[in-house]
């Protein structure tokens, strides 16, 4: 049987690192990563022209007959753009039509959230969806919640810090929220199932490798630890005003990477556990199929075996390039 061709861009990033990783291990798909010509020559990209995969130069925002020429042939093209990149989306979905993608995979990989009004990261997608439904190009939206390697407590011992990027010890409302995680490591091994499946094809998917809320979090790696983790509670008002003062500091500054990412997580937080939309009920009543029920035979990292890994120094800090 023949392989699938594949283009991902976007490969040398944290989400897109892994969805490389999981279509090599699946072994069905012929794999090029398209990256642009100021990135061509970074040794990630070297890194990965190693293992045997095609580098595809092309500017995303050049012309569009260049970048159709570029992408022509791939039947599926799977984006997983930074934050600030989704825009760029908007001309790869024109080339994409042109050069007669049958399945587009937008950057999506986010949390399970209604299209507006809430999560600014959630619109900047959203454009980029309607760019697609506009076009009538054959898509598959996949998210996948929140990352188990963010979604732990700090010990106070410190034991974990070499794996840690978020160290707020917060407990927002009453801490029962549950949230759909998916290790970064299942991403890839999800993805590469759902787009080689006739059932996902103009569908959203969400994944998940466990649902927990933050009390039971803590719970399991105080169980796990040995340790008692100390924590503060943030109400839901203070909440709210963090998120309107996030909100606030970008518009005076709207070129502020760092304001911008602080309005993200404070806009994820209230999505998250005020409002509860990162949920197995909410996404299906948004039409989303689950991943879990499709491929019942996937076995995910759960997050127990993950604070196992951690425990035992085997875990890894998630943009440890970057921070």
């Amino acid at each position: 049987m023949s392989k699938t061709t594949v283009l991902l861009v976007g490969a040398t990033g944290e989400t897109g690192s892994d969805i490389l990783n999981g279509l090599i291990e699946d072994g069905n798909f012929e794999i090029s990563i398209l990256v642009q010509p100021s990135s061509a020559s970074k040794p990630a990209v070297k890194a990965i022209s190693t293992r045997g995969i095609k580098v595809i130069v092309a500017d995303l925002s050049g012309s569009i007959e260049d970048l159709t020429a570029a992408i022509t042939g791939y039947s599926t093209i799977i984006s997983a753009v930074g934050m600030g990149q989704q825009a760029l989306q908007l001309s790869l979905v024109d080339a994409a039509v042109k050069a007669g993608t049958t399945r587009f995979v937008p950057c999506a990989f986010t949390t399970v959230c209604p299209p507006s009004g809430i999560m600014t990261i959630r619109e900047d997608k959203e454009q980029v969806y309607r760019h697609i439904w506009g076009h009538h190009l054959p898509y598959t939206i996949i998210d996948v919640g929140y990352w188990h390697q963010i979604s732990w407590p700090r010990l106070s011992s410190g034991k974990l810090d070499y794996a840690c990027v978020l160290p707020k010890n917060e407990v927002y409302g009453d801490g029962e929220a549950k949230t759909l995680l998916t290790d970064k490591r299942d991403i890839g091994r999800f993805v590469a199932r759902i787009v080689r499946d006739g059932r996902t094809l103009n569908k959203k998917v969400f994944t998940h490798s466990d649902f927990l809320s933050q009390n039971e979090i803590i719970a399991l790696l105080e169980a796990k630890s040995g340790e008692k983790i100390e924590y503060s509670v943030v109400s839901e008002a203070d909440v709210l005003a963090r998120r309107a003062a996030a909100r606030e500091a970008v518009e005076k500054d709207p070129t502020d990477y760092m304001k911008a990412a602080g309005k993200s997580q404070a806009e994820y937080i209230v999505s998250k556990y005020l409002r509860r939309d990162n949920t197995p009920e909410v996404a299906r009543y948004l039409g989303y199929l689950d991943a879990r029920e499709l491929y019942p035979d996937f076995e995910p990292v759960r997050f127990e075996a993950f604070v196992g890994e951690l425990l035992e120094g085997k875990g890894t800090r998630p943009y440890a390039s970057r921070f």
